[in-house]
């Protein structure tokens, strides 16, 4: 497969609201702004969506401002006891009021309502991280108070353009190998959080109404104390130009060009074999848990399997490097929007 890496910087989209350049990058590159849109404001749609965690804990939090709506959610995973705690403030048409920084790398999120405060700040390289939920659950009070590091000098950033809207477009970035360092309080119970692998899903972008995708993330310190990270997906848009497909060792980056989850047809909780149609990816994913979702309403429908779970196997980053994965803790997922 043929992939074209985006190595100059220029807007993101020219003076009709079209993609200038289209691939994969290892940083942002592309300058993007609300204000170069030119399809319909409504179907503007950004997001910065973090997870932390591993076989026992984790939480996910996403700050979201798709226009019609906005979210304020988080999520709580007690992997090990199959249990889930979630919180969700939503408010209507915020249009870009959010004021989503328009780089990943700059800029400061600050949010707060009646029911959660969020902080992101953003201080010689790292991300200092305050989310205050007053009533999580059952009057319990989540508390979340993290420093966050990248380990990875590269990242995942893919410009996908959509065949039949040339308006659409999704500016996304994965940084795999943050890693958090702080604590998460839920009610009395405190949770000490040292070097808990994460990842940032930064996106950006006009979507087409109706789409699926497959997106799995993980991101592990091996034996020997390297980090090992990697980003696989599918499912959406037009990505003749490249694939999301990347992996990170060491800090530095390897692209992998196809990937076939081998979902099973009888249970999303069956083991998932990962495959590529050159042998670079020959993975095998035993679930844990599944985030399952189903959302009918009438501007949005989801149906989603967020699963959770361990890899092992391997991914040939070259012809010279095979990286080996023990019980490597990640997800991988299988989501419809309707949005």
């Amino acid at each position: 497969m043929k992939q074209t890496q985006i190595v100059k910087k220029s807007k993101l989209l020219d003076e009709h609201g079209q993609l200038i350049q289209k691939g994969y990058a290892t940083s942002l590159l592309l300058q993007y702004h609300r204000d170069q849109v030119k399809a319909n404001k409504l179907r503007i749609k950004e997001w910065d969506y973090y997870f932390f965690g591993s076989s026992k804990i984790g939480i996910a939090f996403v700050i979201a401002d798709n226009s019609y709506m906005s979210l304020l959610g988080t999520d709580l995973f007690f992997f090990e006891e199959s249990k889930k705690h979630l919180f969700k403030s939503v408010k209507l048409f915020p249009k870009g009021k959010l004021k989503l920084p328009t780089d990943s790398s700059v800029g400061d999120i600050h949010y707060q309502d009646k029911k959660v405060k969020l902080s992101i700040i953003l201080k010689d390289g790292l991300r200092i991280v305050d989310l205050k939920v007053n009533n999580f659950y059952k009057g319990r009070k989540l508390e979340l108070k993290a420093t966050i590091k990248p380990l990875n000098k590269d990242s995942l950033v893919i410009v996908t353009p959509y065949a039949d809207d040339d308006k659409a477009f999704y500016y996304n970035q994965k940084i795999n190998n943050l890693s958090a360092t702080g604590t998460l309080k839920f009610g009395e119970d405190v949770f000490e959080l040292e070097d808990e692998q994460g990842v940032l899903d930064w996106g950006r972008g006009v979507w087409t109404r109706d789409n699926t995708w497959y997106w799995s993330s993980m991101s592990m310190i091996m034996e020997d104390g390297s980090p090992l990270g990697f980003n696989l997906g599918y499912g959406f848009g037009d990505t003749s130009a490249a694939s999301e497909n990347m992996a990170f060792y060491q800090g530095k980056f390897y692209k992998l060009n196809d990937v076939d989850f081998g979902i099973p047809s009888d249970s999303f909780m069956s083991d998932w074999h990962f495959t590529s149609s050159d042998g670079a990816i020959d993975l095998i994913f035993t679930p844990i848990y599944d985030n399952f979702n189903k959302i009918n309403l009438l501007f949005l429908r989801q149906n989603s399997h967020q699963v959770f779970g361990k890899f092992n196997g391997q991914i040939k980053l070259n012809k010279e490097l095979t990286v080996t994965i023990k019980d490597g803790f990640g997800f991988a997922e299988k989501v419809r929007n309707v949005w």
